[in-house]
């Protein structure tokens, strides 16, 4: 038996009730390693390309990676994935905090749900042993509630992942928060519809339960050999470039900011700050030295709003008020919708707005001018509560653009159906690159050392590990392909593991053979170096031919008219990028045919052989 792992995953069927035990197939662990990995193999599996994503045989997998709840930094994430109910395709989001920690040390790696209960239930998880349990008295209840009552229920350190009011009423932008009022969010793809379609309220764990590691010395000594090199940098005394705060400063000089829903390139940064005056302390998730500027508490608890929330809710609908954006952001954890597609969709109304695609009467009475932030806060509570025009803006900007109708579609920016995060594409090939091939839509967290090596990073630094001694020129095309394919692969390693990826991009540990040493050293896989690169490709090229058989190909491989026609002011230089040059190039690096779907020969060194005949299924 592997060490590393539990060798215990639940599979709860909420139809029958029933709940089995299986364990990770040793091949399995070695070509898919766990966390994203695993999650792509399962849902290939249990899936057709006709298989809704709303339906009770979608399955709803949180899993673990074999680092998870060791002594190993930062690992105390979590995959959430399944079939989006907002793409149609391949959804995954993470999330760090404490349930992934206590999944483990209660004996699991993971769980995988199908079926729907007939009644609201959440599952309890401790000892080696799951429970259905009733939920009717959680159902309608927001997540700090439904944290703190199942808190009081079962272990008052329990770590709970829950669902919110828009969950429960399957807003496709839903996601699911743990830890409370401390907001941890998978929050990406709308999986929180999927959990509140099976009438899955939460899951929660406590454990207290060993985990077993082939050679606990040997991983000890990485750890501190890593913790040497790479020492501990906490926000609260850190250089100032690592502060959340100078972060934004740094962007706006870069022109990642997204203005007036990604039509402008300049707005004030002196008008607007990223921590408000109610910020009291830090809180950072379990076991990290580092801190990733996401982790502010005001005084009564609640998580401070950051950038990925500054951009999309403020910036992006020209709103320059810290504490409305506190209070929206506040909103938007305890409905339990995705931040990110929540300011995207009201930036894309404010737009639709003034251009007289919608008026009043189409927004409830609500005037959704351009820096009203009241009425961005009133759209958030429409949004969460499904009332009104909210109910269609959680639908997410590509369905409202339909239902809206006209040129609406012209300002629904997203890419395969997501709503873009808060970094423009415009601000570098490879960005532009990633957003396009990314498997889940537009994909920030998904490729690693791209930005860094065009230093515009949050650490931009070479990486000689794999062939960039030296930095590159930021808006130079050629090559770009090779990097954002390298670092995809990359990514999905350490969603694999799970590590999170601001181990890399924050702590600036960018060596993969670290990484790697890691890994054998907990479970004794005695990985080479390129194998476990190889994992990585294979891992990517899994969640790829997943996509290509619900109908992706290069046709969907493309950013909105806006990114590439329109050139902003300030940082990003008036750059547009050539993106069918890069694809080409991206494309023939990965083995994959002009249409972007994976060759024979591709998956045949992959080991993914049989993923070719049920694409034409």
């Amino acid at each position: 038996m592997l060490k590393g792992y539990t060798n215990r995953v639940a599979y709860v069927d909420l139809t029958t009730g029933n709940i089995s035990y299986e364990q990770i197939d040793e091949n399995n662990a070695r070509k898919y390693i766990g966390g994203a990995g695993l999650a792509a193999r399962i849902l290939w599996d249990e899936t057709t390309r006709e298989t809704d994503a709303l339906s009770p045989e979608s399955p709803l997998i949180l899993i673990t990676g074999p680092l998870t709840g060791t002594v190993v930094p930062s690992s105390c994430k979590y995959i959430l994935a399944g079939i989006s109910p907002l793409t149609n395709i391949w959804g995954n989001a993470h999330a760090g905090g404490s349930i992934a920690d206590h999944l483990r040390h209660a004996g699991f790696d993971g769980i995988v749900v199908k079926g729907q209960a007939s009644r609201p239930v959440y599952i309890w998880i401790h000892d080696q042993e799951a429970e259905i349990r009733d939920a009717s008295h959680l159902w309608g209840k927001d997540t700090y509630d439904t944290t703190d009552i199942i808190r009081g229920e079962t272990n008052k350190k329990a770590g709970v992942a829950t669902i919110g009011l828009a969950g429960e009423r399957l807003a496709r932008i839903a996601g699911v928060f743990n830890d409370g009022r401390e907001g941890k969010a998978a929050a990406r793809c709308g999986l929180g519809a999927l959990m509140g379609s099976k009438k899955l309220k939460a899951i929660a764990a406590v454990g207290t339960l060993p985990i077993s590691v082939f050679d606990v010395k040997k991983l000890k000594d990485v750890v501190q050999t890593m913790l040497l090199k790479h020492p501990p940098r906490k926000l609260e005394k850190a250089p100032i470039e690592h502060d959340e705060e100078s972060r934004v400063y740094q962007f706006f000089g870069l022109g990642r900011v997204p203005v007036k829903n990604r039509s402008e390139g300049i707005f004030d940064p002196g008008k607007i700050y990223c921590k408000p005056k109610s910020a009291a302390k830090t809180r950072y998730c379990n076991r990290c030295p580092y801190g990733c500027g996401h982790n502010y508490l005001t005084e009564s608890g609640e998580r401070v709003f950051a950038w990925e929330a500054w951009g999309p809710l403020g910036t992006n609908c020209m709103i320059a008020n810290p504490e409305a954006l506190q209070q929206a952001f506040s909103l938007c954890q305890r409905y339990g919708i995705d931040v990110i597609s929540t300011g995207s969709t009201i930036a894309f109304a404010m737009e639709c707005f003034e251009k007289g695609l919608i008026t009043k009467n189409d927004t409830d009475g609500v005037e959704l001018n351009w820096g009203n932030h009241e009425a961005m806060i009133e759209m958030v509570r429409k949004i969460g509560e499904r009332e009104g025009f909210g109910k269609l803006l959680g639908e997410g900007v590509r369905r409202a653009a339909e239902r809206i109708g006209g040129i609406a579609s012209e300002y629904a920016l997203q890419m395969k159906g997501l709503e873009f995060p808060a970094h423009d594409p415009r601000i570098s090939p490879t960005w532009s690159l990633r957003y396009a091939t990314g498997s889940i839509g537009a994909a920030h967290m998904e490729p690693l050392q791209a930005e860094e090596l065009e230093g515009i990073g949050i650490l931009p630094g070479p990486c000689p590990e794999l062939g960039y001694p030296s930095l590159l020129d930021r808006f130079e095309e050629k090559g770009k392909g090779i990097v954002v394919a390298k670092g995809q692969n990359l990514g999905a390693l350490l969603d694999s593991l799970t590590i999170c990826i601001f181990l890399w991009q924050t702590a600036g540990v960018r060596q993969p053979a670290i990484y790697l040493d890691l890994l054998n050293s907990a479970t004794g896989l005695d990985m080479h170096v390129d194998e476990f690169l190889l994992a990585g490709e294979r891992i990517f090229n899994l969640k790829r031919m997943f996509n290509v058989r619900r109908g992706i190909s290069r046709k969907d491989d493309i950013l909105p008219a806006r990114f590439l026609t329109s050139r902003l002011e300030g940082g990003t230089q008036g750059y547009i990028p050539n993106l069918g040059l890069m694809l080409n190039e991206y494309y023939s690096f990965r083995g994959w045919s002009e249409e972007g779907i994976p060759t024979r020969e591709c998956l045949s060194k992959l080991g993914l052989e049989e993923c070719l005949p049920r694409v034409l299924i």
